[in-house]
């Protein structure tokens, strides 16, 4: 008899009631939410936004691999045709180019240049 009065005590809930852990879970996915999933989000549609705006005017872009390369011909298959060395081509996706280390490449020659310059 007090074997099953126990586990009908251990099952009933305290006095807060079942509010308190609810929102808490709430809280901790609302937390998660802005703080993991929503930058994600951002960044993947920057991403993509990059990768659409390629032409071949770009001087310099970066793989997701790392190969440095310049944009020779956007296909009409979503690929690019990129010139890795003189007279040396590869086709690659559109989603390969890397924007962070694109930009972070630019920034390099872009500050090389200028100390060239001097």
């Amino acid at each position: 008899m007090q074997f099953n009065s126990f586990l009908l005590q251990a099952g009933a809930p305290g006095p807060g009631g079942l509010g308190g852990p609810v929102f808490l879970m709430v809280g901790m996915f609302v937390v998660m939410y802005f703080f993991m999933i929503r930058p994600q989000n951002k960044r993947a549609k920057e991403q993509k936004k990059f990768a659409d705006s390629l032409t071949p005017s770009e001087n310099t872009v970066v793989t997701t691999a790392g190969i440095h390369a310049r944009i020779s011909r956007a296909n009409d298959d979503g690929t690019l045709q990129v010139e890795i060395s003189r007279g040396v081509f590869m086709t690659i996706e559109r989603s390969a180019i890397s924007m962070e280390m694109t930009e972070a490449a630019r920034k390099k020659a872009g500050t090389a240049t200028a100390v060239a310059a001097k």
